[in-house]
């Protein structure tokens, strides 16, 4: 019932979409892409996946899970493939959490590293927004300006109280042993200022920094292919916000929300909405391409079993 609910929102929101598009144009422009471009999108996306799947890597080593590298590449693959692939009830999270869990580990640790995972993930996206809106504060109308800086130190501003939970004297506050919520984020904090300690955690933020930006400069270079003349500084600024959004579990995948946020934002700067809605389509094509390794290791697991 939860995927033909999200297929449905997803269908309704791409019917809107091409009320107001042609599909036929839309059709022409992705298949009159410069290929060299589209290409070099993909390559880009790899690479972010890539990176994303070595910093998970760096996260669980550092909370002592152990493990090679090539486990955590191939997990974190089979969790993008079932993420963009699969209209599952188990998503790429879930697929992780039991990778973990069937090494002998507690589901609530292996829990707490795939979210510090998704933690990390989210303060990168999120530094680099502000650092390119402070970059270009005259893109957009000064009202969408503040609010994605607002939310974005919002967000920030979360991530430095829950790692701040771990100074607190934890034995000394009732409700802290008391509430069966309050022990879990404390146990979070703990692990999360783990990671981020020092040098590594220094590490870490350079490793999500790249791993953004990879995904961004993706984004540019299929913009490129279908033909939209923007710097890459607009696409740091208008990228996060519409990542930020298709987190939110509503559609398939985030197809439908990427195109409508891609639009109306882009629009806000004169941007050819059939160009945009090209290079989103592109872009989420992209994602499945760039995940079907996680088929191969996914199926090879399989047959191991």
């Amino acid at each position: 019932m939860k995927n033909a609910v999200k297929i449905a929102v997803t269908l309704a929101i791409l019917f809107l979409i091409f009320r107001s598009i042609d599909i036929h144009e839309v059709a022409a422009t992705i298949g009159n892409a410069n290929v060299r471009y589209v290409l070099l999108g993909v390559a880009a996306q790899f690479l972010s996946t890539f990176l994303a799947s070595y910093r998970w890597n760096i996260i669980m080593k550092e909370l002592r899970f152990g493990q090679r590298f090539l486990f955590y590449l191939r997990s974190y693959f089979k969790g993008a493939f079932f993420n963009q692939a699969l209209p599952t009830s188990i998503g790429g999270d879930a697929l992780r959490v039991l990778d973990i869990v069937r090494l002998g580990f507690r589901k609530r640790d292996a829990f707490a590293g795939v979210f510090i995972d998704r933690l990390v993930g989210l303060s990168g996206l999120l530094i680099l927004n502000l650092l390119a809106n402070f970059l270009r504060p005259d893109l957009l109308p000064p009202g969408i300006f503040w609010v994605i800086n607002a939310l974005s130190m919002g967000g920030i501003t979360v991530i430095l109280v829950l790692m701040a939970v771990q100074r607190l004297n934890f034995a000394r506050f009732r409700f802290f042993r008391r509430s069966s919520w309050l022990r879990p984020l404390y146990g979070l904090s703990r692990r999360t200022n783990r990671v981020y300690h020092g040098k590594k955690g220094a590490i870490q933020i350079v490793m999500t920094l790249l791993t953004h930006l990879f995904s961004i400069v993706a984004f540019y270079f299929l913009a490129q292919g279908v033909g939209m003349r923007y710097g890459l500084i607009t696409f740091l600024i208008i990228i996060p916000p519409v990542v930020l959004l298709t987190l939110i579990p509503i559609a398939l995948a985030g197809w439908g929300v990427r195109e409508g946020a891609m639009i109306g934002l882009f629009s806000l700067i004169g941007a050819d909405k059939t160009l945009v809605l090209s290079m989103s389509i592109l872009y989420g094509l992209a994602l499945i391409i760039t995940s079907l390794p996680g088929l191969y290791f996914y199926l090879a697991g399989r047959h191991h079993i």
